[in-house]
């Protein structure tokens, strides 16, 4: 054995008997006591039996201790934001024009109309919406809130039969020409109001529901007629329709899935006609 392993092996053993000595300060006795993260570590001494007071030998314990900080639950914010909501559904009307008197109005140009006239392709006539931002106010609880919101509300209405609109003066006629698409569309800018219920506000795809009312101004309305007689047609007018549009609204949600629904309180057109417009589809929003 070399002088280097003898110097290491010495300077080991007289570190061992430094540890093992008894702390004359009585401070040997308190213990250490090292915190990591979420657990407390503590260092003691065992009490001492008659061999371990004889050989000033003492054992050591360790406790492991764990310990949870109180976390206050976060408070939740009064008002939130849904930005860029999306809604795609169906769409029609219930008419409830009495035709036996208003083929005297001149706007049914030719007369001979009947409910069937003005049938849709309920299939291909549809409700696309594009809210730009919902918010949800805090009324009680987070339970009761109030829903409004700005957005776009569009509509196609495809008509089962060739039915054409006159821009100056407004009327609508039945067309000789056969259309492969016919069809209305109609723009609004709306604002909803809403009463929603979160049965659990805790969690986030709980059952809700909600009702109210919006009001839509029509900025853009049109007609696009597709035929081997005359093309691609599209006409812009305001066609003598209700430049307002004031509706009841609702919203089921349930977990993930959210369905709507409208109904039109005023009718579609200003005169003659008594339609009024309404739709149902799905939602895709946050909550």
């Amino acid at each position: 054995m070399n002088r280097r392993m003898l110097f290491m092996l010495a300077a080991m053993l007289l570190s061992l008997s430094g540890f093992s000595q008894t702390d004359t300060t009585g401070k040997h006795n308190a213990p250490d006591t090292i915190k990591v993260g979420n657990f407390v570590i503590i260092k003691k001494n065992k009490p001492g039996s008659s061999a371990d007071t004889a050989t000033n030998d003492h054992h050591y314990s360790v406790d492991v201790n764990i310990f949870h900080r109180d976390h206050k639950p976060k408070k939740r914010s009064n008002i939130s934001t849904n930005w860029f909501i999306f809604d795609l559904g169906f769409a029609n009307v219930r008419d409830n024009t009495d035709y036996a008197t208003v083929n005297q109005n001149p706007y049914l140009n030719g007369g001979a109309f009947n409910k069937s006239s003005l049938s849709l392709k309920t299939s291909k006539s549809s409700n696309v919406n594009l809210w730009i931002f919902q918010q949800k106010l805090n009324i009680t609880g987070h339970i009761l809130n109030l829903k409004y919101g700005l957005g776009l509300e569009m509509y196609n209405f495809r008509y089962d039969n060739n039915i054409s609109y006159n821009k100056n003066p407004a009327y609508v006629f039945s067309d000789s020409v056969n259309f492969s698409k016919d069809k209305l569309a109609l723009s609004y800018i709306t604002v909803p109001f809403m009463l929603n219920v979160n049965t659990n506000p805790h969690k986030r795809n709980s059952f809700s529901f909600s009702v109210g009312a919006s009001a839509g101004y029509l900025y853009n309305s049109h007609t696009k007629q597709i035929s081997s007689e005359r093309g691609k047609e599209k006409t812009h007018g305001d066609f003598d329709l209700d430049p307002w549009r004031f509706a009841g609204i609702a919203e089921l949600g349930l977990g993930p899935v959210r369905v709507y629904g409208s109904y039109s309180f005023n009718t579609l057109h200003q005169d003659a006609l008594k339609q009024y417009p309404y739709a149902v589809g799905l939602r895709f929003s946050n909550w």
